[in-house]
């Protein structure tokens, strides 16, 4: 499809790719989601932690939410996402990748952008135990990969999968990489480091064997620590074959459920290479939206609503 027009124009503070970006992440709030969580063990016998909240009346449609790097199913973009999901119609099952509710894993092995094998056990699971006839992905960042890459990499999607919406899309993980490799995400790139460490860390006390005090000193990027950990505990040769194995962007042209990107032209995470227009040109499947405004993950939105929120809520409602 051709890339649709936008007509998001926040007020002008938030026409800030960064302000928009910092306010979404650190100074919203959402109230009023009562979840209630589940605990999910996979074929490795590592666990999954699965956030539900419930449709204000009974439903059958679901949408599985995906958080971002270092994220997990409290942050107010899910907790949003939820909330007004909930009031429409929509069960939600927000999902805590490995080590990201509160209790590191079990196992060496962690999350990451390409990790689709745990969101197929995850709808697998859904499949099993509940009876909903709509399901609908919805990721972010990290999450929106994940989900992209999912549906286009081969696997045997169910009936039930109707729609994906994907927002601030690190579609080329390579590319976005090296812009948070830049001066203008320092700040961001030392917070994530931060979290990322201190989970290696916890990491360490359970496998001391696998990982020394030796090669945490040699993290000094994010890509280091892809390098040094992220590469070698998931099967990649080193950080650049994770990046090239592990981006969407690849897996664009096979999608066949309608799927809605959308990045904001002033997302400072995002590349050039992130926006996939050849792709969503060629592919009937898939929507690109690209905002002028909205950093990442940002979008802010009246009554405490976000633009994608209220843009999910109606291109899965139009399914």
């Amino acid at each position: 499809m051709p890339q649709l027009t936008s007509n998001y124009l926040p007020p002008f503070l938030f026409r800030s790719g960064h302000f928009a970006t910092i306010y979404s992440g650190i100074i919203r709030s959402v109230n009023g989601v009562v979840q209630k969580r589940e605990r999910i063990i996979l074929s490795d016998v590592d666990f999954l932690d699965l956030d539900w909240s419930d449709s204000s009346a009974p439903t059958q449609k679901l949408v599985i939410l995906l958080h971002g790097l270092e994220g997990d199913a409290q942050r107010p973009y899910i907790t949003g996402s939820a909330k007004i999901l909930n009031q429409n119609g929509y069960d939600t099952c927000a999902v805590n990748y490995r080590s990201c509710s509160g209790e590191t894993n079990t196992t060496y092995r962690s999350y990451h952008s390409g990790a689709t094998e745990d969101l197929r056990e995850v709808i697998d699971h859904i499949l099993n135990t509940k009876n909903y006839s709509e399901i609908y992905l919805k990721g972010f960042s990290l999450g929106g990969n994940l989900l992209l890459k999912y549906l286009g990499e081969g696997n045997d999607v169910p009936k039930q999968l109707k729609g994906a919406v994907a927002v601030s899309v690190p579609c080329n993980l390579y590319d976005s990489c090296k812009q948070l490799l830049s001066p203008k995400n320092i700040l961001y790139a030392i917070r994530f480091k931060g979290n990322l460490l201190t989970k290696l860390r916890q990491k360490q006390q359970l496998f001391p064997e696998k990982i020394t005090d030796s090669d945490i000193k040699k993290i000094k990027t994010l890509k280091d620590f892809d390098d040094i950990y992220t590469s070698r505990a998931h099967g990649f040769r080193d950080a650049i074959d994770y990046y090239q194995k592990s981006s969407s962007l690849q897996f664009l042209p096979t999608i066949q459920v309608p799927s809605l990107i959308i990045n904001a032209k002033n997302d400072s995470f995002l590349g050039k290479e992130c926006f996939p227009f050849k792709e969503t040109e060629e592919n009937p499947s898939l929507y690109l939206e690209t905002p002028t405004f909205g950093g990442h993950v940002g979008f802010w939105g009246k009554n405490n609503v976000t633009y994608t929120e209220k843009r999910a809520l109606d291109f899965f409602d139009s399914l």
